[in-house]
């Protein structure tokens, strides 16, 4: 599973930035198509749902996901044998 920021969708409101337990949002310094600044990723590997949801077979975290008044947060599968990097912290 990977974790995407749908911007055509995305109003800029950060709520994402101010939930998320594992930091990985940020508030975004650059503009959009449509004029509005968007968070950005931040070392997406951290999140545990997209880790492990596979492997548990459920939602474990997904805080961002409801958080988001404009649903533009989302998982997708990763291609077979796409390079990711994973990071273990202790």
């Amino acid at each position: 599973m990977k974790l995407v920021i749908d911007e055509s969708r995305c109003k800029g409101c950060n709520l994402c930035v101010l939930v998320c337990p594992y930091g990985i949002f940020q508030e975004g310094t650059e503009l959009n198509s449509r004029g509005i600044v968007t968070p950005v990723l931040d070392r997406p590997e951290r999140c545990t749902n997209c880790r492990l949801q596979a492997l548990y077979g459920r939602m474990l975290c997904g805080v961002c996901h409801m958080i988001c008044p404009d649903q533009a947060i989302n998982w997708v599968e990763e291609k077979p044998f796409e390079p990711h990097k994973v990071e273990v912290e202790f």
